[in-house]
């Protein structure tokens, strides 16, 4: 036997490892399969990893490379795959590495030499990174959808407390009365700029980089134009070794990711201070909630603990991806296996979190009167009074130290700006007459903030109105 070719004894283990085996002398070990194997998490792409193969053999027939009859093979062969996968009779194997060799296999055990045809003039290099914003590209395209419902469930809240006053504040110490419905569309303001940044993200998603090949394109008559319509992508990526290599989609998603469950977690904080006895500005519906082992009497919020928790680890997820990235040289290197389930975990997490808010948000109990209660404390209306002075031509520096006067009075007195005589406040700047009154109530000083994003009922009504026709229409 020629010296350096492999024996066949040598060479045995070939007939059912990877496809790549008869270049090596030796199997790969166990332990390297199971480090070295991604089919455990990848094959969560395999409907999207079918969708680029029967795109590619389309045109791979529309080319003349391979025939009719083989594409009518291939569709035939990928049909029962994925039915295979979705009843859970496909068997995965470790052996060969990943969802597209799985596949691949099982469909040249059912179609036979028209199976071995379908990987002409592509790598798994270029398979897989078009897999990935197939599969990135979907999950964009849920997390929108989330988001809006998220939108609409807020503004939908927000319309039935148009009216309904808490103290906004600053430092967590009250500075002014603003309505609960506004305080709710400042999180449905977030939430539509992160539906705006996944959007943006999607245009790079949404670009194919199959026909890049291994890393410098293919000698075969591809079309590659013709892919990107089939997979409805919006045009192709233009060089073949940044197609295959670079993950910056995918850190791009878990940053607006990261972006969403931020706001998540701003929000779950104030569902836990609000549900606080101490506080008790809402309730949250039982099935959101959990007891204690111990302690018969507690409700603990978990849902939006766990969601201020998960967000951590979202973050964790952005950062092992850019630290992934950072040190590659060109062009594909097996790093990139580690991509995939801090992604993964990155779009489950997100898209899990927005499906139960959506739900939290429908299931919130409001206690107007403890939000009233509380806004009529820490002299919230203190701004208004001087706003009120400036109107009557005082300067604002003088009005403001007007103010501060006064309330030193009400704290040493312990009483609220309202509750001060008109003789006593005319004390403080003989401006202030009998319409003051008007000005230091909750309502009027919310009613005075109506303009373009101010707290005013009349704001809020025409804002969360504004959001849900936004969110009505088809993304």
């Amino acid at each position: 036997m020629p010296k350096n070719i492999p024996s066949p004894q040598q060479n045995q283990f070939a007939n059912k490892a990877q496809a790549w085996s008869a270049r090596f002398s030796e199997p790969v070990s166990d332990l390297v399969k199971r480090y070295t194997a991604s089919v455990y998490f990848d094959q969560r792409m395999a409907d999207f990893d079918i969708q680029g193969s029967l795109a590619h053999a389309d045109m791979l027939t529309a080319i003349g490379i391979i025939t009719a009859d083989d594409n009518a093979a291939i569709k035939r062969g990928m049909a029962q795959i994925k039915d295979e996968i979705a009843t859970g009779h496909f068997a995965w194997s470790i052996d060969l590495e990943d969802v597209h060799l799985n596949i691949e296999k099982r469909l040249v055990e059912l179609i036979g030499d028209a199976g071995k045809r379908l990987h002409t003039g592509r790598s798994r290099n270029d398979q897989v990174a078009t897999d990935i914003r197939l599969w990135v590209r979907h999950e964009i395209d849920l997390a929108i959808d989330l988001l809006h419902q998220l939108r609409r469930a807020l503004a939908t809240l927000a319309l039935e407390h148009v009216g309904t006053i808490l103290p906004g504040f600053t430092h967590l110490q009250v500075a002014q009365p603003v309505t609960f419905g506004h305080h709710l569309l400042a999180y449905a303001e977030m939430f539509g700029r992160d539906t705006e940044r996944l959007r943006d993200c999607r245009k790079r998603v949404n670009r194919l980089p199959l026909g890049a090949a291994a890393l410098a394109g293919t000698s075969y008559p591809i079309d590659r134009e013709l892919v990107a319509k089939i997979l409805d992508f919006d045009g192709v990526c233009h060089n073949s070794l940044d197609a295959v290599s670079d993950r910056d989609f995918a850190i791009e998603f878990c940053a607006a990711a990261a972006l969403v469950m931020m706001h998540i977690s701003r929000f779950s904080e104030e569902l836990v201070l609000w549900m606080s006895p101490r506080v008790g500005f809402i309730d949250l519906a039982d099935r959101f909630c959990t007891g204690s082992s111990i302690m018969p009497q507690k409700k603990n919020p978990d849902v939006p603990e766990l969601a201020r928790g998960k967000t951590g680890r979202v973050y964790g997820h952005l950062m092992a991806l850019l630290t992934l990235m950072k040190g590659q040289p060109l062009a594909y290197n097996k790093d990139n296996q580690e991509d995939k389930e801090g992604l993964f975990d990155s779009a489950d997490t997100l898209r899990d979190t927005l499906t139960i808010f959506v739900d939290l948000i429908g299931g919130i109990k409001v206690r107007a009167d403890s939000m009233r209660a509380a806004a009529l404390q820490g002299f919230a209306t203190a701004t208004d009074l001087a706003d009120y002075l400036v109107k009557k031509g005082v300067p604002f520096r003088d009005a403001h130290e007007t103010v501060a006067r006064a309330v030193r009075v009400c704290e040493e007195r312990g009483c609220d700006l309202p509750d001060l005589a008109l003789d006593v406040l005319q004390g403080f700047h003989p401006s202030i007459a009998q319409d003051v009154y008007g000005v230091l109530t909750l309502e009027g000083s919310v009613a005075a903030r109506d303009h373009i994003g101010g707290t005013a009922p009349n704001r809020v009504k025409i804002e969360a109105e504004r959001i849900l026709a936004e969110t009505g229409k088809p993304d």
